[in-house]
């Protein structure tokens, strides 16, 4: 096992034919968890507006909160790379703007690379970071920061749409990106495209011909509460496992059980 994943690693994993693994993380106990399990990549994901911060959607979520949270998934890990989010308005008016952000990241976070969305489209901005020495992941199909364009939560790249998703592959590839995100586009085109890109595809509801599969850990594990993504396999149910032990808690202190002697101070003790 290497002792930190590098983007080396998963140029090399798609050449061999490894799987990539990758999950969101938000804070530094979880992030220590997935490290000491061997996954490979912790995207420090926007989502957190929704399953951490409690909003609608991700577009709220500011630059000073992502790098709250990724200051403590990088501080926590010792083998996964560790990428970051760039939230929704900092980085879009200019490739300027994008280098200034990500900079801000890398500098005082201790994170290993940044994602941001879209295609064609930021492909001259993804060329921005990357010169300048930043690993850029990219995110193409559904983007989570584009929902109010896209329509909402819908599947991209059927039909005749398949080919803006295979240009806004290469683009990214071309602009220079360690590997691409594809959201929620049918598994027939997401292993079409992975088989036609040099870099790796990590997939989330894109079947499983990709080079690697990203979940939220949320619903992976059982927290969200309420509707999860059908395409979201649940892994444990950490939720429920959580609102047992709160009620036990509560039973105990109702009760006066807790705590009890050898759980509390005496003079001279």
């Amino acid at each position: 096992m290497v002792s930190r994943m590098r983007t080396r690693h998963f140029a090399q994993a798609k050449a061999e034919g490894r799987k990539i693994s990758c999950l969101t993380a938000y804070d530094a106990p979880t992030a220590a968890i997935f490290d000491e399990a061997g996954i490979d990549l912790l995207l420090v994901g926007d989502s957190a507006a929704n399953v951490i911060l409690g909003q609608d959607s991700t577009l709220s979520i500011t630059v000073e909160e992502m790098m709250t949270m990724a200051t403590a998934v990088a501080r926590a890990t010792a083998r996964a790379f560790v990428v970051s989010d760039l939230p929704f308005g900092s980085y879009e008016t200019s490739p300027a703007q994008a280098l200034e952000t990500a900079v801000r990241f890398m500098k005082q976070t201790g994170i290993a690379g940044v994602k941001i969305e879209g295609g064609v489209e930021i492909a001259p901005t993804i060329r921005t970071l990357v010169d300048a020495g930043i690993p850029v992941m990219g995110h193409i199909g559904y983007t989570p920061q584009s929902e109010h364009t896209l329509g909402g939560y819908v599947v991209q790249g059927r039909g005749d749409a398949a080919a803006k998703l295979r240009a806004d592959a290469l683009a990214v590839q071309e602009a220079g990106a360690f590997s691409v995100v594809l959201e929620m586009v049918p598994a027939a085109i997401a292993g079409e495209i992975s088989r036609e890109l040099a870099i790796p595809t990590i997939g989330i509801g894109a079947g499983n011909g990709t080079d690697g599969q990203v979940l939220v850990w949320t619903d992976a594990f059982g927290l969200t509460r309420g509707r999860t993504p059908r395409f979201a396999r649940r892994y444990a149910d950490v939720g429920n496992v959580l609102l047992d032990a709160a009620r036990a808690y509560l039973a105990d202190v109702e009760s006066g059980d807790f705590p009890n002697e050898a759980e509390s101070f005496e003079d001279g003790k």
